[in-house]
Parts: C-alpha cells; structure tokens; sequence
C-alpha cells in the first residue's frame, strides 16, 4: 500500500495589494498601458513588468 502524501502549505495570494484606498474611492496600482486596464503589472525592486505582453517600466534612480 502506497504512503499517503502530506499535504503543502499554499502561500495565499496578496490581491489586495494592487489596490489603493483614498477618500472612498479604489483605484488600482500601476495598469499595464499595452494591455488595458483588465492588466495589472508585477511591482519588483528596480521595474514594473507585464507578465501577458512583456512590456517593462524601469523605475527611477534618485542619487542622494
């Protein structure tokens, strides 16, 4: 007889992290321009990145 398997703990997913709350109102975070606005782009260390078309906003480097 076959062991059974354990079951893996799921990392939930942080949807509400693309939104932002002002005055009442919800906006979303940083819409793909290629793809519309159903598009949210990924937010990493140096770039924004769309993961359907490929498109890549590179942020800003402020020097102090």
């Amino acid at each position: 007889m076959a062991k059974k398997k354990k079951p893996k703990n799921k990392i939930p997913s942080k949807k509400y992290k693309n939104y932002i709350i002002n005055q009442g109102k919800v906006t979303r975070r940083n819409m793909c321009p290629k793809c519309g606005p159903s598009t949210i782009m990924g937010d990493h260390k140096d770039r924004f990145y769309c993961g359907s078309c490929h498109y890549v906003e590179y942020k800003s480097k402020e020097k102090k």
